[in-house]
């Protein structure tokens, strides 16, 4: 599952008096504690540049921060409350660099680039040059916020931690979701054969990014289903970990990745069983970190422009929207990517 390693707060550091609008929360809840306000502007430390944030497309994670959850994060954002460093929302961006910290030769001033660091929802984001990459003239500033998280738990998931090779056949449950759309894609790069389970209203959608074949959850589970699958990536969390691993090859291995609470318990509780699990049998279960790397973004952009993948955007909010944005994220409904616009708001 994806984390922030690395990130920095969006409200620290700033040293001249100088503010900024950002999308924040004084307590925990759902997207109704969400609003507009202004905090201090971040100054970049070495080795850290300050950005312009153009766009920002949220995540589940964010979700889970804004209201708390697993209550375990609460003893790094704050017991009661989201701590004063904690209150931006927000983690993938795309803008340009507007000012750099001690050391940084990477970039220049008004580069293009995208990344992930905590508080994104905001006018201005600093983040560590470790979680930045160049964005390509060639792709949108909606298109590259889309890539970071999302994106990077599809590769690390499939490339790093299940090893998919040529020929593997992968199964992507919530293959309509950001996760899963880039999952889907980067599967078929890797030379595999992918069924995707969604819902009808997906369906094509999901046969347009290559699906090979589809399993509509709407007529039957993902369960009833006769072929056995290499790899299954799980982000719903929906069916047990028994019920999958009844799905897999012997030497299959199973990737969960969902914070919602399902059969097998919330995150946490999935994590736990994932590896007792992993201790019998040649079955593989996997529970996965994927931090970003400057390394790891730069493939995905130049994925993006030559085709291998295409980020999928549900809709565009205004800034000013950003609890709306949150809101219909947490129905996950959406399709692929949910994207709050910044810059010239």
């Amino acid at each position: 599952m994806p984390t922030n390693e690395g990130a920095n707060s969006a409200t620290g550091g700033a040293t001249d008096g100088a503010t900024m609008r950002a999308v924040m929360h004084e307590r925990y809840g759902g997207p109704e504690v969400l609003s507009v306000g202004r905090t201090p502007m971040p100054v970049p430390r070495p080795g850290e540049v300050l950005v312009r944030v153009q766009a920002v497309a949220l995540n589940p994670a964010d979700k889970f921060l804004m209201r708390g959850e697993p209550t375990l994060v609460r003893l790094a954002m704050g017991l009661a409350r989201p701590s004063r460093r904690h209150r931006v929302r927000g983690h993938d961006f795309s803008g340009t660099v507007a000012a750099l910290g001690a050391g940084v030769t990477r970039f220049a001033v008004g580069d293009a680039v995208f990344g992930s660091s905590d508080g994104a929802l905001a006018e201005y984001v600093r983040a560590k040059v470790g979680v930045l990459a160049h964005r390509p003239a060639s792709l949108s500033v909606e298109h590259a916020a889309a890539l970071p998280m999302a994106g990077l738990a599809a590769l690390h998931g499939l490339r790093d931690a299940a090893h998919v090779q040529a020929g593997d056949h992968v199964l992507v449950n919530g293959a309509a979701g950001g996760i899963g759309t880039f999952a889907i894609q980067i599967a078929k790069s890797l030379g595999a054969e992918v069924t995707a389970v969604c819902s009808t209203r997906n369906v094509e959608l999901v046969r347009g990014l290559g699906a090979d074949h589809v399993i509509d959850y709407t007529l039957g589970p993902l369960t009833r289903s006769d072929r056995r699958y290499d790899v299954i990536l799980d982000n719903v969390g929906n069916h047990g970990l028994g019920e999958l691993l009844a799905l897999l090859t012997p030497a299959g291995r199973l990737l969960t990745n969902s914070g919602e609470a399902g059969p097998d318990g919330g995150a946490i509780a999935r994590i736990l069983k994932a590896q007792g699990r992993a201790l019998l049998g040649r079955q593989r279960v996997r529970s996965y970190l994927s931090t970003p790397n400057a390394v790891d973004l730069a493939l995905l952009a130049e994925m993006a422009v030559d085709g291998r993948i295409a980020p999928v955007i549900d809709d565009v909010f205004a800034f000013e929207r950003a609890a709306d944005a949150m809101a219909y994220l947490a129905t996950r409904r959406a399709r692929g990517k949910v994207v709050v616009a910044v810059a010239g708001s």
